[in-house]
């Protein structure tokens, strides 16, 4: 299994905003003063646009949708939240905390793909487990370990256990489950989403220990990294909240490595740190403070990896999982 892929998956916001219903446990997103709305999403597009330029200019294959006004989905930006695709043509949507997140799965985004040549053999559904009122939002809220077949999950109110636990049964992954936690206003409240404080590599594994409370799992995690032969590079929580954890390595031209971040997540990198991870492959980053300060993600959540061949021919079956706890 590759660990790291040439295909992005983005979507461009149309009605980009703070969305209300995801800043109940996301504690990283901010209000920001003094402008109005249009001015928020027309200053991510600004950002949105530049980031994709970059990673096009060093080869990324980047699949560009417009996201659409005829529903409220201020967070569709981030679409690796909900769906993530396999390599053997394994297409999964995942179940969503906020309700007006839901909106953000569509039909024809596949299609899309599709017209491309990438091929779409089965469509996995854990969105039944909404009714039920558990989430577990893709790959923002369990890292793939590709190559190991791992998966890490940090628990939270949209990541499961147990349904994270059948995600690992399903795709053959060993689960590695611990939780994160992030200090707000003096206490202790966990991190919404693993990737926040997290970055799996295909060599490399960024990580802020120090947001696992737990000494037992932070010792287990760490050991998992470490006996997968991952150079781990620590980050601390100050760094975590300029989303340094919140980075992805990409394929450019010639299959050359990326690991792209926000400006602001390289900004907070100290030289040692920088150097660890240019050990593994070249830096790129790009402006991202509007989004991050509104939507409470960074780089890693706007860009969802498309592991899908491009064989010719599709045809397409839809699997639904019903999930009752």
């Amino acid at each position: 299994m590759k660990q790291t892929t040439n295909a992005i998956l983005m979507i461009r916001p149309v009605a980009f905003r703070m969305n209300e219903q995801t800043a109940v446990n996301n504690y990283y997103q901010k209000v920001l003063d003094g402008l109005l709305p249009g001015m928020i999403n027309s200053k991510a597009q600004q950002e949105f646009d530049a980031f994709v330029e970059k990673l096009r200019a060093v080869g990324v294959d980047v699949t560009v949708i417009d996201d659409t006004l005829e529903t409220d989905t201020p967070d569709s930006i981030f679409p690796n939240n909900w769906i993530s695709f396999h390599e053997k043509g394994d297409v999964v949507l995942y179940p969503m905390f906020a309700e007006n997140r839901r909106s953000e799965r569509r039909d024809d985004i596949l299609d899309t793909l599709e017209e491309k040549g990438f091929e779409i053999s089965t469509i996995i559904d854990y969105t039944s487990a909404e009714e039920d009122g558990l989430f577990l939002e893709g790959t923002g809220s369990l890292l793939l370990d590709r190559a190991n077949a791992k998966a890490y999950c940090a628990l939270s109110p949209r990541a499961d256990k147990e349904l994270f636990i059948k995600f690992c049964e399903d795709f053959d992954y060993t689960p590695v489950i611990f939780k994160a936690f992030q200090t707000v206003q003096g206490k202790r409240k966990l991190i919404y989403h693993t990737n926040v404080m997290m970055c799996l590599g295909e060599n490399f594994a960024v990580i802020c220990a120090d947001c696992i409370d737990d000494k037992k799992e932070r010792k287990m995690v760490l050991e998992n990294l470490k006996s997968d032969k991952k150079d781990v590079i620590l980050i601390t929580e100050d760094q975590v909240n300029n989303f340094a954890g919140n980075m992805l390595e990409v394929r450019g031209t010639n299959d050359k490595r990326y690991i792209v971040m926000s400006a602001s997540a390289h900004q907070s990198l100290t030289s040692k740190q920088i150097a660890q991870l240019e050990n593994h492959a070249e830096i790129l980053s790009s402006s991202l403070d509007a989004i991050e300060a509104c939507g409470g993600g960074s780089a890693r959540c706007m860009m969802a990896e498309v592991f899908l061949s491009r064989p010719h021919g599709n045809l397409r079956q839809k699997i639904k999982v019903n999930f009752n706890k």
